[in-house]
């Protein structure tokens, strides 16, 4: 630097041109930005920029994992309460109003009743509990996912967790499709694009379904209600309940990594690749063109996916039960089938048809659910083929009234809505981003496998120990 202050000086004084001046001074100029902003010379205070401190408290090796969960807890808090009035305004726009509006209109043109069951209590109502419980949380949780990724959050959660998602043989940029399958797995293995090595990205697609998606955080917090607030004091039930949903997710995480280290270890055998992270600097998000491509790119699409998976499950729902044979519904051959494996897993045999006809949509499982455990029951409270939403109170006596639901059952669903196989929606995303039917018939039998172990063994615990 001080010879390039010679030749300016010299140039100067013999009147040559200026331009190497102003490259020089240009140059200087910025060398002693960067100067003052990174050195503390003798006598001065220490200089404490913002991008530093928060890099202290959010990649920190003590602070970095508790602050990531407390934001990450945040997200879902907002998501679950802030769409919870929408969810009801939708519902009863879709599932009662319109719903009357459709059923007034085929009686006028005369529609025949099993046309009009077929397609208004079957099709269409299904697809209207999709809409009515995907929408708001989505278009609430991919625009909350999407502004701290602009605030350049994510990357520090990546480099938080790759030390556990190394140990497990995988990626750390596989905790980013993780969280991006906590609003819906179908675009968390989208996610998983941005990793380059084909080992690791496979194995962030196959574990991802162990992310709770939208469809089964309705399920999980009304059992977790039903079943294990309803053990703790009134004063400290909600605490109680929701302390156990966050149990579940919690665990769906110890199993990703772990799930992660068995598939590494055996099929997709390989060394965790090198992972050069840069963390960009901090930017306040731009919140208006994050709010249009996260309700476009993301939110959007991956509801018309699940509405067209769901628009058939309604019409098999509406078929099976009103098909009968030998004098019974279809459904009711298929529950009465399926109780004893449903009694060995600590279910039934309900939870388990629900399940199979739900296979496009998890959100239908507990309309489904109540639907199959009236009907069968020959209760008034339900039409034949028709799903139905109950209060919270009604509900918890359905299901252990006239369902014969215990604790035990309550526990076992929220671990099988865990780890049970991918939805169909989900499983189309797989084959189209793996190209291939073995890893996508893999996705939905190893969960599945270990969801039936899981339960099993739960099940068989419980009642050695008779507390079931």
């Amino acid at each position: 630097m001080s010879r390039l202050a010679e030749v300016v000086a010299r140039n100067r004084a013999q009147g040559k041109d200026d331009r190497h001046d102003r490259v020089v001074e240009a140059l200087f100029a910025e060398a002693g930005r960067i100067a003052d902003r990174a050195v503390t010379r003798d006598g001065q205070r220490s200089k404490q920029h913002l991008d530093l401190l928060l890099d202290r408290l959010l990649t920190s090796r003590v602070w970095g994992l508790p602050t990531m969960g407390v934001l990450f807890a945040l997200i879902f808090w907002i998501t679950i309460e802030g769409a919870n009035v929408p969810s009801a305004m939708l519902g009863e726009l879709l599932t009662h109003r319109l719903y009357d509006t459709l059923h007034h209109g085929a009686d006028a043109i005369g529609m025949w009743p099993w046309l009009s069951g077929l397609l208004i209590d079957g099709v269409y109502l299904s697809t209207a509990w999709v809409v009515s419980v995907m929408l708001p949380p989505m278009a609430i949780f991919f625009p909350l996912f999407t502004l701290l990724e602009d605030f350049g959050y994510l990357p520090r959660v990546a480099f938080n967790l790759d030390r556990a998602f190394r140990w497990a043989g995988g990626h750390g940029k596989q905790s980013l499709t993780m969280m991006m399958g906590f609003g819906c797995n179908a675009a968390g293995v989208v996610a998983t694009r941005i990793i380059g090595s084909p080992r690791e990205r496979l194995v962030a697609i196959l574990t991802n379904n162990f992310a709770i998606c939208n469809g089964r955080w309705p399920t999980l917090i009304l059992v977790g209600t039903i079943f294990i607030g309803a053990t703790a004091p009134p004063a400290i039930a909600g605490v109680v309940a929701a302390g156990s949903v966050v149990a579940i997710a919690l665990l769906g995480v110890v199993v990703t990594l772990l799930m992660s280290k068995f598939l590494s270890k055996t099929l997709l055998k390989g060394e965790a690749s090198t992972f050069a992270l840069e963390l960009p600097p901090y930017r306040p998000p731009r919140i208006l063109r994050t709010l249009a491509t996260s309700i476009i790119d993301r939110t959007l699409i991956v509801l018309w996916r699940a509405v067209v998976m769901a628009a058939p499950a309604g019409a098999v729902i509406w078929l099976i039960s009103n098909v009968s044979l030998g004098g019974r519904s279809l459904a009711d051959w298929m529950v009465t089938g399926l109780d004893p494996l449903g009694f060995a897993l600590g279910l039934n045999g309900v939870i388990l048809v629900a399940y199979i006809v739900a296979i496009p949509a998890n959100e239908i499982v507990i309309p489904t659910i109540l639907m199959l455990t009236l009907n069968l029951a020959r209760s008034g409270l339900a039409s034949q083929g028709v799903m139905l939403e109950l209060d919270e109170q009604m509900t918890s006596q359905v299901l252990k009234q006239v369902g014969g639901w215990t604790l035990l059952t309550g526990v076992n669903l929220m671990l099988f809505s865990l780890l049970h196989n991918p939805c169909s929606t989900t499983l189309l995303t797989i084959y189209r981003e793996t190209g291939s039917k073995k890893w996508t018939a893999l996705s939905a039998l190893l969960p599945l496998a270990l969801a039936f172990l899981v339960c099993f063994a739960t099940a068989s615990l419980a009642r050695l120990l008779g507390w079931a």
